[in-house]
């Protein structure tokens, strides 16, 4: 039971500082804050995390860590049913993007703090380099050689700009900052997640043809 107890304080720390982190940054937020939000000692806070920036770190792991597992396992998938030519690009950009749009389908607060987490940390020139290449590099990196080879005669730079690009547009979308809408008059929603990633996978797609200089399939 006593077990239980600190398992649930643990994730309640883990919650508490991706809401947090989320809503004002790094430097905008001390553990005391975490800790009092939580409703936990300062001290188990510090037991169970360290420092402030240990704590950050696993923040920010926890779900990159499941983010992964399930965008691999697109990837795998689309790449086991797509015969001897391989997938296609599109079919590649879907497997990277669904799985985020499934989770920010999914009700649960928890992801819309982290997302919005990795919005913050993906425009950081502090923070973009380091975390997001630690935690989501390899990553990455099996989704670019995929897309390699479904862009052969396209060079790796324009390859690597075009993911930039991508990255952008998501980055935006997980702020959820309410822009388009009121841009849009409404017409528009931050939160419709759905038309959001239908949208982006057939534009990011065309981009990556246009710029790499292949006709679409």
């Amino acid at each position: 039971m006593n077990e239980s107890k600190k398992i649930s304080k643990k994730e309640r720390i883990l919650d508490t500082a991706e809401e947090l982190f989320a809503q004002h940054g790094f430097d905008g937020v001390t553990i005391r804050q975490i800790a009092g939000q939580a409703e936990v000692d300062v001290a188990l806070a510090s037991y169970h995390f360290g420092k402030k920036r240990d704590l950050f770190d696993a923040v920010f792991l926890r779900r990159a860590e499941i983010l992964n597992e399930e965008r691999l396992e697109a990837l795998l998938r689309c790449q086991a049913t797509s015969g001897s030519a391989g997938p296609t690009v599109e079919q590649i950009i879907e497997a990277f993007l669904r799985p985020l749009e499934m989770e920010q389908e999914s009700g649960d607060p928890g992801w819309k703090n982290y997302l919005a987490l990795v919005a913050y940390i993906n425009n950081s020139p502090v923070w973009g380099k380091e975390l997001m290449s630690k935690h989501f590099d390899p990553l990455v990196a099996r989704f670019i050689e995929a897309l390699k080879k479904a862009l052969p005669n396209a060079n790796d730079e324009q390859i690597y700009w075009c993911y930039n690009y991508l990255s952008g547009a998501l980055t935006l979308t997980f702020a959820q900052t309410g822009r388009i809408d009121k841009l849009s008059k409404g017409l528009c929603h931050s939160i419709d997640f759905k038309t959001a990633y239908d949208h982006m996978i057939p534009f990011v797609t065309a981009g990556f043809h246009r710029v790499c200089g292949q006709a679409e399939e």
